[in-house]
């Protein structure tokens, strides 16, 4: 079963394995097999699911508020974020204004089908709109009972520093960050880790096993797999191109002894990897098949002795792309429309 951990510096406790329900396509066929997902996470006592507004434009909420039903609702966690354009794409349909935030809760809300989430998060920072205004719109949300907490994503060490400032003001929790970190992409490390330790802040890590990377199911010089996401446009193969050079999945194919000798899966290997990082509260797992969450679950618990874990830094070696400056990267330059 799945271990719980601490969410920052509160009394929060999440499943250290929670459930990110990403839809893609929101198609008919993708919402039954999310639904069957989420039922399989239930199953293997995952209590924390993540979603977000933007997901299949709003409708992976409706998704997931349907494949609670049922549940009691004080037995799961239950996390969504704002920032990204949903509906028509009118001027304040996206950010992190007043406006937005407040119609954005209940938006949510009513699709995921609860009186309040129990961490809502800005899904990445806002340029355009003072950082007062978002705080207190949060800090707003909070008073109204519509969210238990708040947290961010992908925002550089200065910017939480800064909106941890604020909530602890306005009397609210800032005790969460959500970036990407993998064995591969470990750009939170320099600053984001250190920083977050100090404000008492805790990640929920996404992309762990690398857009499924670190399976090892990439071969150098082998076709790619049938229905993999390296193969579809819509559901990432973008994001994933930066890993797909022979030099980095040949030294990933190099992990499997590693692997073999915990007795985990590739995939295990890499979500129990980033579970050792103690400022991490939780790795955020996906699936396409419902067996697939019942794997990922085994990497709870897991300790990685000391030597495996410089082993593998040796295996990687170069390849792991460390820069701090990656995390500035994402904060768009301007508003989305």
């Amino acid at each position: 079963m799945v271990n719980f951990r601490y969410l920052g510096n509160s009394g929060l406790k999440i499943s250290e394995i929670t459930y990110g329900n990403w839809l893609t396509h929101g198609s008919q066929v993708e919402n039954d097999v999310a639904t069957q997902c989420v039922h399989a996470a239930l199953d293997a006592g995952i209590t924390s699911f993540d979603t977000a507004d933007v997901y299949a434009n709003t409708r992976a909420e409706q998704v997931l508020g349907d494949a609670l039903k049922g549940q009691r609702r004080e037995s799961v966690e239950v996390f969504t974020k704002v920032y990204w354009p949903t509906g028509p794409g009118g001027p304040n349909d996206s950010g992190l204004s007043r406006k937005h935030i407040l119609e954005s809760i209940n938006g949510s809300l009513r699709r995921l089908g609860t009186d309040y989430v129990d961490l809502y998060q800005a899904h990445r920072f806002d340029v355009e709109t003072p950082l007062e205004e978002t705080m207190q719109a949060f800090a707003d949300v909070v008073r109204q009972g519509k969210a238990l907490y708040i947290g961010v994503s992908e925002w550089t060490a200065d910017q939480l520093r800064a909106g941890h400032a604020l909530a602890k003001e306005l009397g609210v929790q800032l005790i969460s960050s959500q970036p990407q970190y993998s064995m591969l992409w470990r750009v939170i490390e320099g600053e984001v880790v250190p920083a977050s330790r100090e404000l008492g802040v805790s990640q929920i890590v996404w992309s762990p096993i690398a857009q499924g990377v670190l399976t090892g199911k990439y071969v150098p010089g082998q076709p790619l797999p049938e229905g993999s996401r390296a193969t579809d446009p819509k559901g990432g193969a973008n994001m994933i191109s930066r890993f797909m050079r022979d030099d980095v999945l040949t030294r990933i194919q190099n992990l499997k002894p590693v692997a073999d000798e915990l007795g985990l899966t590739m995939a295990q290997l890499a979500v129990a990897w980033v579970l050792q990082n103690e400022n991490v509260a939780a790795a955020l797992v996906g699936a396409s098949r419902p067996e697939q969450v019942a794997e990922n679950v085994k990497a709870s618990g897991v300790t990685i002795p000391a030597e495996l874990m410089a082993k593998i830094d040796e295996v990687l070696g170069d390849i792991v792309e460390r820069d701090p400056a990656r995390t500035a990267e994402t904060t768009p330059k301007r508003r989305p429309s």
